[in-house]
């Protein structure tokens, strides 16, 4: 059964970090692009980070850049989200996804595997 599961979450005080994970099972996941996206409190779904299969490309919305770091190790199908420097506005579900998609694909809509999303809290 193909499956993606995202653990890590919690409630943060700003300026924390947690670290997300995301374990990919069932299908070739290993060679899909895997991405981070979140969903905040009656906002749309936007785009945080994504990872290419090889880990080796990477790409992050310009409001994490320098405090979100993404990894994945090649062919692997277990991807991290270190988030440091968070803030109030960093809440939200962060969801995992993951599909054949080209490198750098932003779009939540060409993704098609879905975890059940795990709630980031920062709050003093």
């Amino acid at each position: 059964q193909d499956q993606l599961v995202e653990s890590g979450g919690g409630l943060v005080q700003p300026g924390g970090s947690l670290r997300l994970s995301c374990e990919a099972s069932g299908q070739t996941f290993s060679t899909y692009t895997m991405a981070w996206f979140r969903q905040g409190p009656g906002k749309e779904r936007e785009f945080v980070a994504s990872s290419n299969w090889s880990g080796r490309a990477v790409y992050y919305a310009d409001f994490v850049k320098g405090r979100f770091t993404v990894s994945r190790a090649a062919a692997e199908t277990t991807m991290y989200l270190q988030m440091d420097n968070l803030t109030p506005a960093d809440t939200a579900v962060y969801y995992c996804a993951a599909g054949v998609v080209i490198s750098g694909e932003r779009s939540h809509e060409e993704f098609n595997h879905w975890g059940q999303g795990t709630q980031v809290t920062v709050s003093s």
